[in-house]
């Protein structure tokens, strides 16, 4: 007969703990028995975005790589349309969370005071608390750029991504976003307990590292919803891949602006929802295809 677990006890700080995880003791059950141990949890942390000292949202997010979140949050949700006019004045750890202050052009903040939100967004939701329908829904035009990737390029980069989890890895409980050249080798990944955060930090990488929309794809870790493919699309990238399902409204999205869609990709095969002719599979490459 097994007695009731007794309090436990307080962890010491784990040296090699990843910015994004913290440390947390439990009381985990296997078969029969179970011991306290310590483990990796994945934060997950309110961040206000300030601009202009004007409050606008507040996400819950996973508190790393900030800097590249505030930058992909302002170019995705149209708040700036180019890197140039977002300046980062300052990032605070306050008591509730942490607060981004952010310096933008005037007449940007004109117009972001015409769409200001009033609620705060649970975990990535760009959406919520939005308080007209013409604010929630946008329809980023037409994306120019276009690629030919194969699905061995693909499945590579699925593969790379799942490797590159950092945090996912010691918690279990992140999404991730990567960056993948023509041939799937990744380039860049970022995670987070939203997937749309982590797509948003994911865009501001790329920003930072002036990738060229051109040169690769998309691939994250959740399902592809509205507005992972808007954020793809406003991004000009051209294909994105998700390991679960996207949802109709993605779809008719991706449709009108030119955006790849594919969803449940996985190491056996996928599903190509909207232009699939920039995926080439076998059958393709020996009818004469071949990968830009």
């Amino acid at each position: 007969m097994s007695s009731s677990p007794a309090s436990p006890p307080v962890p010491d700080t784990d040296p090699d703990a990843t910015p994004g995880s913290v440390i947390r003791s439990v009381f985990r059950w296997r078969g029969e028995g179970g011991r306290h141990l310590d483990d990796h949890i994945a934060e997950e942390v309110p961040v206000a975005f300030v601009y202009n000292s004007e409050p606008f949202a507040v996400m819950m997010a996973t508190p790393a790589d900030l800097e590249d979140f505030a930058t992909g949050f302002a170019l995705s949700e149209g708040i700036v349309a180019a890197r140039g006019d977002l300046v980062i004045e300052r990032i605070e750890q306050l008591i509730e969370g942490i607060e981004i202050s952010m310096t933008i052009p005037d007449h940007r903040a004109e117009a972001l005071a015409q769409r200001r939100r009033s609620m705060s967004g649970r975990s990535g939701c760009g959406v919520c608390g939005s308080e007209l329908l013409e604010a929630a829904l946008r329809y980023p035009p037409p994306v120019r750029t276009d690629v030919r990737i194969t699905v061995p390029a693909l499945r590579r980069a699925l593969r790379e991504l799942r490797a590159g989890q950092t945090i996912n890895a010691r918690t279990g409980a992140t999404h991730a976003a990567g960056w993948a050249a023509l041939d799937g080798g990744l380039q860049l990944v970022r995670e987070d307990v939203g997937r749309h955060n982590a797509l948003d930090k994911l865009i501001g990488a790329m920003h930072a590292a002036g990738c060229d929309p051109a040169t690769g794809f998309l691939v994250v870790t959740s399902r592809a919803s509205y507005e992972m493919a808007m954020k793809a699309a406003s991004a000009g990238v051209s294909l994105m891949a998700a390991v679960s399902a996207p949802t109709a409204l993605a779809i008719s999205l991706a449709d009108h602006a030119n955006l790849t869609l594919v969803g449940f990709a996985r190491d056996d095969g996928h599903a190509v929802y909207t232009h699939g002719q920039r995926l080439l599979g076998e059958a393709d490459l020996t009818a004469g295809g071949h990968p830009a």
